[in-house]
């Protein structure tokens, strides 16, 4: 996207990231992980810039919804800021959407990235100014973690937005990944790794409008002004984390009754952090299939952009290439 012969989703050293709580307070509850995400970012050039609501907390949340969104909106509306991150996710992201500033996004755009319950926010900026977001990471959960997993998650974050590598961009398969669980103020070391292997779960090429987010947080907001209408031949990206295959199978089922399996093209499916299987043993695409019942398009599943370690950085609204049979995915425009 390009204004005025400038390209929008561009960082460069030296600009300022405006950083956001949205929900949970984790700059209040992890100040030793935020102290190193920011530390991390501000080695790579940029500016850290800390929201109005940084180290506070409301209970359950980083502050009241008015609180949380004069938050966002201040960076909207500051033309310093090159770029919006989430500092964490949470539940309460959806309680901003009636009250963003979608005209001054729409005038002035900037690099809106994150991903989990900022979904909502990613989603309805989209659908309300049809300007591209970034499921990607937060600051605090993603950019906070110790190598190696962290140098994964900028590569990408750098090749999207910072380096802004030759269309077509095809996302690397990083050799490792986790989803060990540490406590974020006490971890001192890298967390477990697991070999990394992308999934063809059916086969089959598709390129199409990339949707993407966290599935629980798509149905916060699904039906409402905020979630984009799903087009014939869109490619869906969906993740989640912690549920139980009773909960994941309904979810899906949300979908099938929906009838948006019958319009995409394709399924992209992050893996899934910390699963349950209920002693089933079954993994969530088998889940899927069952589901899907007859539908037949591709389908790729435990790609890395979820909750898991690291975290590629994806275009919502831009359009992508998958590729289920040769394990790829490519980044067309954006």
């Amino acid at each position: 996207m390009y204004i005025g012969g400038r390209r929008v989703f561009q960082l460069n050293k030296g600009d300022k990231i405006g950083v956001f709580s949205p929900s949970l307070p984790g700059t209040y509850t992890s100040p030793t992980r935020f102290e190193r995400s920011k530390q991390f970012m501000e080695s790579k050039g940029f500016i850290i810039v800390d929201g109005s609501l940084t180290g506070k907390c409301d209970r359950y949340r980083s502050g009241n919804i008015k609180d949380r969104v004069q938050e966002l909106n201040e960076f909207i509306r500051n033309p310093e800021i090159k770029c919006i991150m989430s500092s964490v996710g949470g539940s309460n992201s959806n309680s901003l959407l009636p009250y963003l500033d979608y005209e001054e996004i729409k005038k002035h755009p900037k690099i809106f990235v994150g991903y989990s319950d900022v979904t909502a926010i990613l989603l309805g900026i989209y659908a309300k100014t049809g300007m591209t977001t970034f499921y990607g990471p937060s600051l605090i959960s993603s950019l906070g973690e110790l190598p190696p997993y962290v140098n994964d998650t900028f590569s990408s974050f750098e090749d999207v937005l910072i380096k802004n590598e030759t269309l077509p961009y095809e996302y690397p398969i990083y050799h490792f990944w986790t989803d060990e669980q540490l406590n974020w103020q006490t971890q001192n070391r890298p967390k477990a790794s697991y070999q990394n292997e992308w999934v063809c779960v059916k086969e089959g090429t598709a390129t199409g409008r990339l949707i993407a987010g966290n599935l629980m947080t798509m149905l916060s907001i699904w039906g409402s002004p905020y979630m984009p209408v799903i087009h014939k031949g869109d490619i869906l990206m969906i993740e989640d984390c912690k549920k139980t295959a009773a909960i994941v199978e309904k979810h899906f089922s949300f979908l099938k009754i929906n009838g948006v399996f019958e319009k995409i093209g394709g399924i992209i499916l992050g893996k899934h952090e910390q699963f349950d299987n209920q002693g089933t043993g079954l993994t969530p695409y088998d889940i899927l299939l069952e589901v899907m019942g007859d539908t037949d398009i591709p389908i790729l599943a435990d790609f890395d952009c979820c909750h898991t370690h690291p975290i590629v950085t994806m275009p919502i609204g831009g359009t992508i290439e998958l590729n289920a049979t040769q394990k790829t995915v490519r980044v067309l425009e954006f």
